[in-house]
């Protein structure tokens, strides 16, 4: 299975999740109020993901790391998962980096 977003509906709001090809969430979006702004969130993810300078790189309130994607304006567009490891973090990141400008987008609205 090769990488992909998927956009999703809940209630009246839009998300998207960013999947590797194994199938795992490795980036989750925010919620947006429309269908075009969820997509204008993707767009983003695909124009920064591969900027190393858009990630940031944290420790959740429970100590497992994990990261942020930024916009160029500092707004967050996607949130990782927790990681058990700081290795299993860059991997999370190189996997955004590799995967997130060229995946497609699968509608699942």
């Amino acid at each position: 299975m090769a990488a992909r977003y998927e956009l999703k509906a809940s209630g009246t709001q839009f998300h998207f999740v960013l999947k590797a090809g194994n199938g795992e969430v490795i980036l989750t979006g925010e919620r947006y109020t429309t269908k075009q702004n969820a997509m204008n969130g993707i767009a983003s993810v695909k124009a920064n993901a591969p900027l190393d300078a858009r990630y940031e790189r944290k420790t959740s309130s429970n100590g497992s790391p994990m990261f942020n994607l930024k916009a160029a304006n500092g707004e967050v567009i996607g949130t990782s998962e927790q990681y058990s490891s700081t290795a299993g973090r860059e991997a999370g990141i190189q996997s955004v980096k590799n995967n997130g400008p060229s995946a497609p987008v699968v509608d699942l609205t």
